[in-house]
C-alpha cells in the first residue's frame, strides 16, 4: 500500500514537532518545508496533503492527488477562488484558534478610542500636557458585531462582561440566540441596526457578499460618534468612504487591523485620519504563543482524522467561503 505523502510548510518562526506529527499519522511520509525546495521534479505533485503555506513556486492545481489542504489561518479567501485548488481537495482552516487574542485586541481598541488615547499619544510625542474632550466607557453602550463566529463571539462576550449591550449580525439567522449577544439578526437586517450602535465591529471573511459590505451609504448610517473596528478583511469596507467619514467627522473614530489595499500605502490618507488606530494585521498573529498552540492543536487533530479516514474539522465551503463544521 502506497504511503500517504504529507507536506509540512510552517512559517519560518515555527518549528514543527516532528514526533507529534509522526504519532498522528505513523504510516505517512512527511516532507518538511526546507526539503521541498530540493524535491525531484514531479515529486511534489504526488502529495496527498499539504499543511501550511504552499511554496511560492508550486501551482496547487498541478497536484492532482491532493486530498487535503490545511491552512494555518482562519481566513481562506485566497484559496476559495476558482482554479486555485483541485476540485477534490478538502480545504480546512484554523478557525477557532485566534478568537481569544483577537477579541482582546478589539476590546483594547474600543477602550483606547473611547478614552481618547490617540490624542494623548500625539500629545506625548509633542511634549504637550493638555486634556482632551469628553470620554466614554463600554458600560451602557451598544456594539453591533458583524460576523458572530469565533472572533466576533469572543469580542461580544468580553463587551457584555464590561457592561455593554450586543447586537449580533450573522450571514443567516439561526433559531437559537448565542449567549454572547443580546439580540441576533441576519445580514439582510443590518441597515436597521447600524444607527443603534456606538461601536460597529467587523470580523468577516472576504467573500462576494462581504466585499464593500460597509459602503459609503452604510457608513453614513452610523452615529456621528460611533467607532468602526475591523479585524477580518479590509475589503469589507469602502476604504475611501471610511477615510472621508473619519476626516469629515461623520463617525467618531476607527481601529483597523486590516485595510484595503494591504499593506496600506505610505501616502494613503488613512494613516493620518483623526482618532484612528492602524496596526499591520497583528491581532491574531503567530507572535502570540497561545495562538500557535491552538493552531497546532487543530493541525494534530485533523492529521489524526485524515490518517484514520475520518471526517475532518474546520472544513471550508469553497462556494460561500465559510466554515461548514
Amino acid at each position: 500500500m502506497k504511503k500517504q505523502i504529507i507536506i509540512i510548510n510552517y512559517p519560518l518562526n515555527i518549528t514543527p514537532d516532528r514526533t507529534m506529527l509522526q504519532n498522528c499519522a505513523p504510516e505517512a511520509e512527511f516532507i518538511y518545508g526546507k526539503d521541498v525546495q530540493n524535491l525531484p521534479a514531479g515529486r511534489f505533485e504526488e502529495a496527498d496533503a499539504l499543511i501550511g503555506d504552499p511554496p511560492a513556486q508550486v501551482n496547487l492545481m498541478q497536484i492532482k492527488n491532493l486530498k487535503w489542504f490545511q491552512l494555518l489561518s482562519a481566513g481562506a479567501d485566497q484559496y476559495t477562488k476558482p482554479d486555485v485548488l483541485p476540485e477534490q481537495t478538502v480545504l480546512t482552516c484554523a478557525s477557532g484558534a485566534y478568537g481569544k487574542a483577537m477579541g482582546e485586541y478589539m476590546i483594547c481598541a474600543v477602550l483606547s478610542l473611547m478614552l481618547d488615547f490617540p490624542r494623548y499619544r500625539d500629545n506625548q510625542r509633542n511634549h504637550l500636557w493638555e486634556k482632551g474632550g469628553q470620554i466614554r466607557h463600554i458600560a451602557g453602550t451598544t456594539a453591533l458585531v458583524v460576523g458572530l463566529g469565533d472572533i466576533g463571539s469572543e469580542f461580544a462576550a468580553r463587551y457584555k462582561a464590561l457592561g455593554g449591550y450586543v447586537i449580533g449580525i450573522k450571514r443567516t439567522k439561526t433559531a437559537q440566540k448565542q449567549d454572547c449577544a443580546d439580540e441576533l439578526y441576519a445580514t439582510e437586517e443590518l441597515d436597521k441596526h447600524i444607527p443603534r450602535a456606538d461601536v460597529v465591529a467587523l470580523s468577516l471573511p472576504s467573500t462576494k457578499e462581504t466585499v464593500h459590505l460597509f459602503s459609503a451609504e452604510r457608513i453614513g448610517l452610523m452615529k456621528r460618534d460611533a467607532l468602526f473596528i475591523n479585524v477580518g478583511r479590509g475589503t469589507a469596507a469602502d476604504t475611501d468612504a471610511l477615510s472621508d467619514a473619519l476626516y469629515t467627522g461623520k463617525i467618531g473614530g476607527a481601529a483597523l487591523d486590516v485595510t484595503d489595499p494591504e499593506p496600506l500605502p505610505p501616502a494613503h490618507p488613512l494613516w493620518d485620519a483623526p482618532n484612528t488606530i492602524i496596526t499591520p494585521h497583528v491581532s491574531g498573529g503567530w507572535e502570540i504563543p497561545e495562538n500557535t498552540e491552538r493552531v497546532l492543536g487543530i493541525v494534530y487533530d485533523n492529521l489524526r482524522r485524515f490518517a484514520d479516514g475520518q471526517q475532518l474539522c474546520n472544513i471550508v465551503d469553497r462556494t460561500t467561503g465559510y466554515r461548514t463544521r
